[in-house]
């Protein structure tokens, strides 16, 4: 799937354990109605962010995951 944005927030490098580590960046959409999506990159895709900067904008191609939700 891709998004096309402008970034908005570059959050800083998250060591979660020894050996995950993961950079979170949110993008508002160009849509008729903008949506601001949280993205995040992980292990050794956290570095990727480094050439863009916050008011640019970006096309993103996204894996989505997810999990059956239960109550």
């Amino acid at each position: 799937m891709e998004l096309q944005g402008v970034i908005k927030v570059i959050k800083p490098q998250q060591q979660i354990t020894d050996k995950f580590v993961k950079r979170e960046f949110v993008i508002q959409t160009l849509d008729k109605y903008p949506q601001s999506i949280l993205l995040e990159l992980q292990q050794d895709k956290v570095d990727l962010i480094d050439v863009y900067a916050e008011g640019q904008e970006v096309k993103c191609s996204i894996e989505i995951r997810g999990r059956l939700w239960t109550n």
